[in-house]
């Protein structure tokens, strides 16, 4: 495993310490994430996400999807009630406790989820501010803002 030192980028940048922050977590915890349960991210337009993941023998009261500190949290605990008066002679489906967190970008929110066919679908959307799009700033040539500026000295007038 590489370990990168990232003390000149805080000695040379304001303001992207969550970066910095997020390349640390990301290079620490590469190595233990585990694999259960799987999942996919996949990209369903030009600004939304789904994440899917397969939950097998969980019931959508055993799962919990919350958004905190800028991650999504998808955690599942199976209720051991309905597991004490069953005998297996073989358990092959697992249904283990999980949690599984994902970092999510400025502006990208969860706008629902669903579950079906033993699969947990979370569908994200990336909404950028008015402020942070794209504009086109009307271009005027020289005559049409001198008598712009007339009208506007005629109405303070």
């Amino acid at each position: 495993m590489r370990n990168f030192d990232l003390a000149p980028l805080y000695r040379a940048t304001v303001g992207f310490d969550q970066i910095a922050d997020l390349l640390d977590r990301v290079m620490a915890s590469d190595m233990s994430q585990p694999s259960y349960p799987p999942y996919n991210i996949e990209k369903t337009d030009d600004d939304a996400y789904r994440i899917s993941i397969a939950v097998a023998g969980f019931s959508a009261n055993d799962l919990t999807v919350e958004v905190k500190d800028g991650a999504l949290v998808v955690s599942a605990r199976k209720s051991d009630d309905d597991e004490s008066e069953r005998t297996y002679l073989h358990r092959g489906i697992a249904t283990r406790a999980f949690e599984r967190r994902f970092q999510l970008a400025d502006h990208v929110r969860v706008s629902g989820a669903s579950h079906a066919d033993g699969m947990l679908h979370v569908d994200l959307v990336r909404e950028v501010p008015e402020a942070l799009k794209p504009r086109r700033i009307a271009i005027t040539s020289a005559d049409t803002a001198q008598e712009q500026d007339v009208i506007d000295a005629e109405k303070v007038n």
